[in-house]
């Protein structure tokens, strides 16, 4: 089992990396980021100075940076795809998404992600031409994910660690459509993806001023017929315990245990309203994926042309952006990323019973991980949105909750190393009867 040296270890490492994100940083990269003028998709491409092409290279070229300076730790690439037609798409493009992984010591092909959108807009999605600073959508978030990859990878970790710019989210998530399939074509075992879309901002449009709170969208299952359909909805209560949502619950345990001072708000949806984010595409790949982002937005500051009319300030400036929020929220990205980073692989074949019985009964399947020492069944009322009670086992392969009655609650397992660090937790996807 853990033992309490290796669980304070895990604490103090989680608390050393808050303290280690820079607002100053943030600042500095959102500024550069918004100097380039516009970054619209498909806008210049040429120039060393304006353009989409120009701050895609300044990004790669932060992660070269932060490379050299952890012994070549992150492996830099572009992945790009070419895009020939699109309903915001006027002419043949590119799509550049900027890479950098952190390889796992221990399973290098297992990965958690964290992105942010290179692109920009304003009033019409079609002008590329004109200034689009971009400031708050998405340099923030864009910012976020550079400065997470100069904190971690001062680490180790057992599983790889992705951070990554998207391209063209725009225009259609074309970005994240691209390495979803890459992640799929190369057999990537991905935990799962934390979009980071519009992290910077707490001054909502209904006036309320608020930077303690943030949201967590998450998706209730896989759409995509192709993965939907073992969580057992209909009789198993499984309709809000897709991997989607198993991701958001995890974020928002570690924030409440590490960053109590925030108020981290989980939204059942995909997304806003009628919106979307890069992470929709990895859903639609069987990949789990959550957006983080502000609590309160401000409409004026999204997708406007800079103006002033009917005085009020119109366009996503750097002035709208508040950066020690920012840095918050990188700091939630960034312990998320180091927790599920160090987890042990999820137990494999759940399944339980407890049909007409006054207990509930689980057995699974140990993964290949000989770090794991333990399991944790967790536990929920029906209508509750966390996993609210918990027990934690030795390293077996079935086990007997009496007392608790099948009916009443929800039921998942989690594995437990002897670090201390847990899987995101599995919901049951099978039942037996003895």
């Amino acid at each position: 089992m853990v033992g309490q040296s290796n669980l304070f270890a895990q604490d103090s490492m989680i608390y050393n990396i808050i303290d280690e994100v820079s607002s100053e940083r943030i600042e500095k990269d959102i500024t550069k980021l918004v100097s380039f003028g516009t970054r619209h998709t498909l806008s210049d491409t040429i120039s060393d100075k304006r353009g989409i092409g120009a701050a895609r290279r300044w990004i790669k070229k932060e992660f070269e940076t932060i490379s050299s300076e952890c012994n070549k730790c992150l492996e830099v690439f572009y992945e790009k795809s070419y895009v020939t037609k699109g309903d915001r798409i006027v002419f043949p493009t590119w799509i550049y998404n900027v890479v950098a992984i952190q390889r796992g010591t221990k399973h290098p092909n297992r990965f958690i992600i964290m992105s942010g959108d290179i692109d920009s807009r304003i009033s019409d999605p079609l002008n590329y031409k004109d200034d689009s600073p971009g400031a708050n959508d998405n340099a923030s978030g864009m910012a976020g994910t550079i400065e997470a990859a100069r904190i971690l990878t001062k680490y180790k970790f057992d599983n790889s660690i992705i951070y990554v710019g998207l391209s063209g989210e725009e225009q259609g998530l074309f970005g994240g459509q691209s390495l979803a399939k890459y992640a799929k074509k190369n057999g990537w075992d991905v935990i799962g993806i934390l979009n980071n879309d519009m992290i910077g901002n707490i001054e909502g449009v209904d006036g309320v001023i608020d930077n303690r709170s943030f949201r967590i969208f998450s998706e209730p299952f896989f759409f995509n017929p192709k993965y939907s359909t073992e969580l057992n909805m209909r009789t198993g209560g499984g309709e809000n315990d897709g991997d989607s949502r198993q991701l958001a619950r995890h974020i928002h345990k570690t924030v409440k245990k590490y960053m109590p001072e925030l108020n981290p708000i989980m939204i059942y949806r995909l997304d806003r309203f009628g919106r979307g984010g890069h992470h929709r595409p990895f859903n639609d790949e069987g990949i789990a994926g959550i957006r983080i982002m502000e609590a309160h937005e401000n409409y004026n500051r999204q997708h406007n042309d800079i103006r002033v009319e009917n005085g009020i300030n119109y366009g996503d400036v750097i002035s709208g952006v508040d950066f020690n929020y920012a840095a918050k929220l990188t700091a939630v990205n960034v312990i998320s990323l180091a927790t599920l980073a160090s987890s042990p692989k999820p137990p494999e074949n759940l399944k339980i019973g407890g049909i007409v019985e006054p207990s509930v009964k689980f057995r699974w399947d140990h993964p290949d991980d000989d770090s794991i020492s333990g399991y944790k069944i967790y536990w929920r009322e029906t209508t509750s949105s966390t996993w609210d009670n918990s027990r934690l086992l030795g390293k077996l392969n079935n086990y007997t909750l009496d007392g608790i009655v099948i009916d009443n609650f929800i039921f998942g397992i989690s594995t437990v190393n002897s670090k201390g660090f847990e899987s995101l937790v599995s919901f049951p996807k099978g039942t037996f009867r003895d």
